[in-house]
C-alpha cells in the first residue's frame, strides 16, 4: 500500500487538532497495518507529525537523544504510512504502518516480547537472526 502526502495546509491543520502534552509530545502506538500487530509505541512533536505525513514514513521525537528520530535511518527497518488514526480525545496518535524487518531495536518483530507469566516476566519472543 502506498501513502499519498499531504499537502502543507492539510498537514498544518490536522497538528493543530492534536493536543500535545506540557512537552510537546503525543504517544503514537505503531501498529502492523495487516495483521493487527501492536509494534511499538513512542512519541512525536509537531516537527515528527510534519515529516511523517509529508513522507509516508514514520518519524518520531527521541525523548532520550531529543532530536528527531526517523524509524529505519540506521537500521534499514522502515516503517511505511497506511493510515493515520486519532483517538477521540486528540491526545493519542495511531500509526498503521507497513514494516520492514524487525520493528524494536532489540531485532525482536516488536517491543513487547515480555509477558507476565506465573508472577515473572519472561521473554515470549527471540531476536531475529538477519
Amino acid at each position: 500500500m502506498s501513502w499519498a502526502a499531504m499537502k502543507p495546509d492539510r498537514i498544518e491543520a490536522l497538528t493543530n487538532t492534536i493536543v500535545f502534552d506540557a512537552r510537546g509530545l503525543v504517544p503514537v502506538i505503531a501498529q502492523r497495518h495487516d495483521s493487527g500487530e501492536v509494534l511499538m509505541l513512542a512519541w512525536m512533536n509537531a516537527a515528527a507529525m510534519r515529516e511523517t505525513l509529508s513522507t509516508g514514513r514514520a518519524c518520531y521525537w527521541s525523548r532520550t537523544r531529543q532530536s528527531l528520530w526517523r524509524k529505519g535511518e540506521s537500521s534499514g527497518h522502515v516503517q511505511r504510512l497506511v493510515d493515520f488514526r486519532v483517538d477521540c480525545d486528540g491526545d493519542t496518535v495511531l500509526l498503521l504502518v507497513e514494516q520492514e524487518g524487525p520493528a524494536c531495536h532489540t531485532n525482536r518483530p516488536n517491543c513487547f516480547f515480555r509477558a507476565l507469566r506465573a508472577g515473572e516476566l519472561e521473554t515470549i519472543s527471540e531476536p531475529i537472526e538477519d
